[in-house]
């Protein structure tokens, strides 16, 4: 009889030839092999709201179950095993670091401690196996859509990182709609040695041009931060690049680094609206608030350099980065999603002790719902916690506290 390293090495051994319509299959064959009656990997779709079975031989038909009102829809969102009433079905969340990335239902006659602690690192190497050919396999991201996708919005998504990263000292996560139709907005994050790189952009217009823009301006931000440039340097570059290939196309961003050593937060705002700070669990108005330097495009940074700012956080800190096409939200009778309503969703999920992913993902759907799920401008949003005793709401939800 194998045993369990046996399964896993023979696992990884087989999947590096297979593509990923196999992949559910071989994840079954191994956790028959380790004592489960059958297995079945979802991932959620692009705007998180349904989970969507992975091809599995013989099945007749790709099922999908709802996020927000099923016991695979909770595992998803708290990032913890459920368990069905009988006992013969559990729910365990794939996560790519902390990258949520779906669900691996796994059923047996009885799944005891042992064998749900076996299914848990079935479900982080089937996790594994899905990024290693997420980057080649159209497959996998037909099956994350739910319908077709404009150019402009293919091109920046090709561009964006993960929705979500961290480490036991910082968590970044962000979301971005209108998902199948975004234009001019685009983020990125990143870690680096000293701590963490937050971008929030926002490019004029809504075409394949503002599309081009913004993917320009990612690309010059990465170019100019990976061969040690400043904040400074980083908004000089952007700015010299629009200037140069993308004519009369302005651009607001924030540019930002949080230096997780100590907490202290530097950034650049380019005519975008400042970063709000939330501290235990409420808003503080204006702290972060700066005379914004000029929109970037104009050409004018190179003879009048940006102000960069800078601000001591707490531990438990969150920053809020966003588009002015969240704030400027409006429902179909004209009331104004506004500033304060945007605070007070974030503060009201920081409460229920949702982790900065997860409380993304509710405030974007109730964007969707203000607007009558018709978004009129781009909408952006970065949330990013800086928890340097290893606590985050992130690490809090994966441990079950």
């Amino acid at each position: 009889m194998s045993t369990y390293e046996d399964v896993l090495a023979d696992l990884l051994s087989r999947s590096h030839l297979l593509s990923v319509r196999e992949l559910a299959g071989l994840v079954d064959d191994a956790g028959r092999h380790m004592g489960l009656q059958g297995t079945a990997m979802y991932v959620a779709d692009l705007q998180q709201i349904r989970l969507i079975a992975l091809p599995q031989p013989g099945a007749a038909r790709q099922e999908t179950v709802d996020i927000d009102t099923s016991l695979a829809g909770l595992a998803y969102r708290t990032q913890q095993v459920q368990r069905s009433r009988d006992g013969g079905t559990a729910w365990l969340p794939m996560i790519d670091g902390i990258e949520r990335l779906g669900v691996l239902m796994v059923t047996a006659p009885s799944l005891g401690d042992a064998l749900i602690r076996r299914s848990e690192t079935l479900a982080g190497v089937a996790a594994l196996l899905v990024v290693s050919k997420s980057s080649h396999s159209d497959l996998l991201v037909e099956v994350e859509r739910m319908r077709a996708m404009t150019v402009q919005a293919e091109l920046l998504w090709a561009f964006l990182p993960p929705r979500t990263i961290g480490t036991a000292e910082v968590t970044s996560s962000a979301v971005l709609e209108p998902a199948y139709d975004i234009g001019g907005d685009t983020f990125d994050h990143s870690l680096d040695e000293r701590g963490l790189h937050l971008t929030v952009m926002d490019s004029m217009g809504h075409d394949l041009a503002s599309g081009g823009a913004s993917a320009a301006g990612l690309a010059a931000c990465r170019a100019t931060r990976r061969s040690g440039g400043s904040l400074t340097d980083i908004v000089t570059a952007i700015d010299r690049i629009l200037d140069q290939w993308f004519i009369d196309r302005l651009m607001t961003a924030v540019v930002a680094h949080l230096d997780t050593s100590d907490g202290r937060l530097s950034w650049i705002n380019c005519g975008h609206p400042p970063p709000l700070l939330i501290r235990q669990g409420r808003v503080l108005p204006q702290v972060l608030a700066r005379e914004p330097d000029l929109p970037l495009g104009w050409g004018f940074v190179t003879e009048f350099p940006p102000t960069e700012h800078s601000q001591r956080l707490q531990p438990g800190d969150r920053i809020l980065l966003y588009s002015d096409g969240v704030t400027d939200a409006r429902s179909p009778d004209g009331d104004l999603y506004g500033e304060e309503r945007l605070a007070d969703t974030v503060i009201r999920a920081t409460a229920a002790g949702d982790p900065a992913p997860e409380a993304l993902r509710r405030l974007i759907l109730g964007l969707r719902q203000h607007q009558g799920h018709k978004l009129r401008d781009d909408a952006t949003i970065l949330l990013t916690e800086w928890h340097p005793s290893g606590r985050g709401t992130t690490a809090r939800a994966r441990a079950g506290s």
